[in-house]
């Protein structure tokens, strides 16, 4: 969460109390409300990484927030979102230790709380660093694991799952593997400290580096909220996020996917694109499209489809913005996927990356 927006907030009580204008009710808006509000934004698919990375109160404490939100006005919910892509921008990266954090509870609760609170800690990390080893790629694990003592290596690979375990075996030089193995073979039971040092070394040294290698930038999961904007709301925030936060707003702009981003596709993925897309979808995503990204698309028909897309487009008569938005966002989100699949091409928009033919 952004800095400032922490779960551990109270509650605190109606957002909107009467007579209190947007300025006030953003200022005075606890933490933890922030917090819910910005999960609400971010949606079920772009939250869920989130919730799963909430402890079960935290859970619990987001979610009694979330229901007392209530109703949002645009103006607060515009500052909320200004105030966490600025803060994010501009804040360094923070890192943290088991004695830093110590340190700062005990400053805010008794220290028989503390103490409990750690030791439970303590308990669950070793199981959490290696659920976490389990979902790296085993060529990384392998490549950490190749300077460290067979013997190390050997109970490493012990505590992972026995086919993950066999990946890493694999990539490993082979002399070194069957040194590892068979150590394996002859591996008593490990002292509780010595494990312990393990879990904490590779906790410090490979988990935590691998989450921050991994962790998404601020400014693309903010590009992908505002994909998912309608045309209207997207305008009006990137507009404001301008006055607020120059350099974040044109990141944004430089990050977010756009139906217009499609006239960068190839013309054989535009024909992949459009036979997933259903007919209905594409007529109603071209029929508010500029001429330019029309014609791009029928000219990649056969003269008597385009005819047919066009008297189509013709018979359904006016129609709202919204339906043509809905329309070319799904378009956008179908291309997205297919690109992730390496189903098609997109080519960006850095000159340095543009295909040559």
């Amino acid at each position: 969460m952004a800095a400032g927006a922490g779960v551990g907030a109270g509650p605190g009580g109606p957002l909107l109390a009467a007579g209190g204008g947007s300025g006030d009710a953003f200022a005075t808006m606890p933490g933890v409300q922030r917090a819910a509000a910005m999960l609400l934004l971010l949606g079920e698919t772009e939250g869920a990484p989130i919730w799963q990375r909430l402890e079960e109160d935290e859970v619990k404490k987001v979610s009694h927030a979330m229901v007392q939100l209530g109703s949002l006005e645009s103006e607060v919910v515009e500052k909320l979102i200004i105030d966490f892509v600025s803060r994010l921008s501009n804040s360094g990266g923070i890192s943290s230790n088991f004695e830093r954090t110590e340190a700062l509870l005990l400053k805010i609760f008794p220290s028989d709380q503390v103490s409990a609170i750690m030791a439970e800690i303590k308990g669950a990390s070793g199981k959490r660093v290696w659920a976490s080893i389990a979902q790296v790629d085993p060529e990384i694990l392998a490549s950490f694991l190749r300077n460290e003592y067979p013997q190390t290596v050997a109970v490493v690979l012990s505590k992972v799952r026995s086919d993950y375990a066999a990946k890493v075996l694999t990539i490993l030089p082979e002399e070194f593997a069957i040194d590892v193995l068979n150590r394996m073979l002859r591996m008593e039971t490990v002292q509780k400290e010595a494990l312990r040092h393990i879990e904490e070394t590779l906790r410090v040294e490979f988990v935590s580096t691998i989450a921050q290698t991994a962790r998404r930038d601020a400014h693309e999961m903010m590009a992908d909220v505002f994909n998912a904007f309608d045309r209207q709301t997207e305008g009006r925030f990137l507009a404001a996020l301008d006055q607020a936060n120059r350099g974040s707003a044109k990141r944004i702009r430089e990050l977010m996917f756009t139906f217009e981003d499609l006239l960068k596709l190839d013309p054989g993925s535009v024909q992949t694109l459009m036979r997933k897309v259903d007919s209905d979808t594409l007529c109603r995503a071209l029929k508010g499209a500029n001429e330019r990204v029309r014609g791009f698309f029928m000219s990649q028909m056969s003269t008597r489809a385009a005819k047919n897309l066009d008297d189509e487009m013709t018979s359904l008569g006016p129609i709202r913005l919204k339906e043509v938005d809905e329309a070319q966002g799904k378009m956008t989100e179908i291309a997205k996927e297919l690109a992730e699949k390496g189903e098609i091409m997109i080519a960006k928009g850095n000159a340095e990356e543009e295909l040559v033919y």
